[in-house]
């Protein structure tokens, strides 16, 4: 055998070995056998044999959300670790339930800052059950019992969990629920095992694409290229004879679709079928066209005021020196490894998928729309995703067309799977911008006035264009808001404008990892640095100088600064650079160490990375999440880039949109100092702080300003 044997090679020989392996795997949506089990409540089910059932309404995308809220409702529980396995409660169960489990939404870092208190009570409203089941066959005083790793305890007596389980949901809830203290936690805020681990190391995890259900074929699809374009006609005859296609389905107003027996027949007889498209009138777009309409709007007369204090445009004006720059970062992929996919089955009556979602309601709004079903005749099981970074969050074209497949085939369950080009030319990308900045100086040097122009896209105005109001798309603002409990600016500027003309192209936006607190980060932090070098100053003293009065922007400055050395010798050829922001509800800084050649090469040594979350449910998985942004973000910074020419995106594939390689990957140093008091995210905020520490860094080295991104089409020497 091959020393190296992917994951999916080892399903595909290991199932044909075993006759069909996946059929013993756990596949949501399936029946399953045994009685059923009285849950403790909507979050909390223990089983006879003393396993813990937690239900964990967010997706699991591999950024550890499923073990963080496991951890907070066990702490509450108290019960053994080992004994916990988790489960997907589905979104028509949400609605039958009056959504007991709240929000099925997963982005925005919000998968634990907003709903760990609801689990939390979840996990202390099963334990105070199971005591009071206790107190009662015991006769005792419930405040006599105390509980630890799935025992309630009295007197030198015990009784386990799972023995008590059935009487205790029986009992009424108590009224009121005390939640632990931080300082009390004994699972959380610890290091644990994810519980999501085995199973992708053992092959036993199913994702999307490894589903396999009775009597299910399989389905490829081709979109029309040009945004906006639409389907003009194809040749059926022309494909239909080929071994195992079944079907081939119009999906739409633009595409056509071949079910096979096979995806790769499927896929294979889509190539050879003869498309003719009606491209429409987007055909003449070009990527230079829409960054020559973002250039113009860094001086348009009307924008949308985002922050603003005292009189920016006056103090500019009189200031006794004006700094100056323009910056932009382009379209970018989400880029995921597992492309878009989901399995549907279609009846009159009822409409099931099967998809890996990062918002399970929205997947089910988005199959009741394309059945043709009410929502309550409709049901979606999640999957563990094999990346989501928002493309699978705000909309679900692929389910909506895997459903409108589905129906041409009545009764029987459709796979539809994405080609990787069919993935990178119809994506939801990140949206473009441009930003114009001035600052202005008085004669000893300081900052007194900034304004920022942001030129581009909305992703509120392309997704939620209902959200928009006086024609503001807040999210734009991310990072740059004064005060606030999401992303403060930080930075004390006696007089400040920030300010969006929105221009929006036909590349349809989305929310892509990290949002536009992104490019934010990269506007502001390099030319913080530009105002520091004007100004003749250190880049850190100037920043500690600007954040006096925002401590927790401080803290984590100084903590990259100190642990990475800086201002202190440092090897030859060897320069830092700084970053800091808040976003998404926590304080982020970088420092990032680098090297340039002779030649031009780049070489990124180290980042050392600070996060104040406020709360830190699992060290461990804060730290892996910290080095996994940093792999996306410099993915971003050193070669990402989505252009457009003839109204259709250029990049087809990883060849001509590559991603981070562990050649390229630095040593990630990570600091995590939780203040307390607050509960931020950690999924995206470190990503915003990778592009301008680099920035920085190599403006050290070189003293060249890198102001158009991605750092790969650019020269160093």
């Amino acid at each position: 055998m091959s020393a190296v044997l992917s994951r999916r090679s080892f399903l595909h020989t290991t199932s044909a070995a075993a006759g069909g392996l996946m059929v013993g795997f756990h596949v949501p949506g399936l029946a399953q056998q045994g009685e059923a089990t009285p849950e403790l409540n909507a979050w909390v089910q223990i089983l006879p044999d003393e396993s813990v059932v937690i239900r964990i309404a967010r997706s699991e995308m591999g950024q550890g959300t499923l073990t963080g809220l496991a951890q907070l409702v066990a702490e509450e529980l108290e019960c053994g670790w080992s004994k916990v396995k988790t489960e997907y409660p589905t979104p028509g169960q949400n609605l039958a339930r009056n959504r007991a489990w709240g929000s099925m939404s997963t982005g925005g870092s919000r998968g634990v800052r907003e709903s760990h208190e609801y689990v939390r009570k979840g996990g202390a409203l099963a334990r105070a059950l199971l005591i009071q089941a206790a107190a009662n066959q015991w006769n005792v005083a419930v405040v006599e019992c105390a509980t630890s790793a799935g025992w309630v305890t009295h007197a030198g007596k015990k009784l386990s969990y799972g023995s008590l389980a059935a009487e205790a949901a029986k009992l009424a809830a108590p009224a009121d629920i005390q939640l632990k203290d931080a300082k009390d936690w004994k699972l959380a805020g610890r290091p644990m095992k994810r519980l999501d681990t085995r199973g992708k190391l053992d092959g036993s995890q199913v994702y999307g694409m490894d589903l396999k259900l009775p009597g299910m074929l399989n389905a490829a699809i081709k979109d029309c290229p040009v945004f906006g374009g639409k389907l003009k006609g194809f040749d059926a005859a022309a494909i239909e004879g080929r071994p195992g296609v079944k079907k081939i389905v119009k999906v739409g107003d633009s595409a056509v679709a071949v079910v096979a027996d096979t995806w790769w027949r499927a896929k294979t007889a889509l190539e050879a079928l003869p498309i003719v498209w009606d491209e429409g009138a987007n055909i003449s777009q070009n990527s230079a066209d829409t960054a020559a309409i973002l250039k113009a709007g860094l001086d348009a007369s009307e924008a949308a005021v985002g922050s603003s204090q005292g009189d920016a445009k006056a103090a500019l004006t009189g200031a006794a020196k004006k700094v100056e720059a323009i910056y932009s970062v382009p379209h970018q992929n989400h880029a995921t490894m597992e492309v878009m996919n989901a399995t549907a089955k279609w009846t009159p009556e009822r409409c099931e998928v099967w998809t890996p979602t990062q918002n399970g309601e929205a997947a089910l709004a988005a199959a009741s729309e394309a059945s043709g079903l009410p929502p309550s005749a409709c049901e979606v099981y999640k999957l563990h995703l094999g990346g989501g970074f928002g493309r699978r969050g705000a909309v679900h074209d692929w389910v909506r067309q895997a459903v409108a497949i589905a129906k041409e085939l009545p009764g029987t369950p459709v796979k539809l799977i994405w080609s990787r080009e069919e993935d990178m030319t119809h994506g939801r990308y990140h949206p473009v911008t441009q930003c114009k900045l001035t600052a202005g100086l008085d004669a000893a040097g300081k900052l007194t006035a900034l304004h920022m122009r942001i030129s581009g896209q909305s992703i509120i105005a392309g997704i939620f264009p209902q959200n928009i109001k006086d024609g503001k798309d807040p999210v734009v603002f991310q990072g740059l808001n004064l005060g606030g409990a999401e992303g403060a600016i930080g930075y004390a500027v006696p007089h400040l404008l920030i300010d969006h003309a929105m221009r929006n192209p036909t590349v349809p936006p989305g929310f892509w990892r990290g949002v536009n607190l992104n490019q934010n980060a990269v506007y502001l932090e390099c030319f913080i640095d530009e105002v520091a070098h004007a100004a003749k100053r250190d880049p850190l003293e100037l920043r500690r100088e600007l954040l006096a009065n925002s401590p927790k922007h401080l803290a984590v400055l100084n903590a990259v600064a100190a642990k990475a050395g800086w201002g202190k010798p440092r090897p030859k050829g060897r320069y830092l650079g700084l970053a800091q922001i808040m976003g998404f509800g926590s304080y982020v800084a970088a420092c990032a160490e680098v090297s340039v050649s002779k030649k031009g090469d780049l070489k990124i040594h180290r980042i050392v990375a600070a996060t104040d979350p406020g709360h830190a449910v699992n060290p461990q998985q804060i730290a892996a999440q910290v080095e996994g942004s940093f792999v996306y973000g410099l993915s971003a910074a050193l070669f990402g880039e989505i252009t457009v020419k003839d109204g259709r995106v250029e990049q087809q594939n990883f060849d001509t949109y590559p991603v981070l390689k562990m050649e390229h990957m630095p040593a990630v140093e990570t600091i995590c100092m939780p203040s307390g008091g607050f509960w931020g995210g950690v999924g995206e905020p470190t990503i915003a702080v990778a592009a301008p520490a680099v920035l920085n860094a190599v403006f050290a080295a070189t003293g060249k300003r890198i102001r158009d991104l991605p750092l790969a089409k650019h020269k160093l020497v």
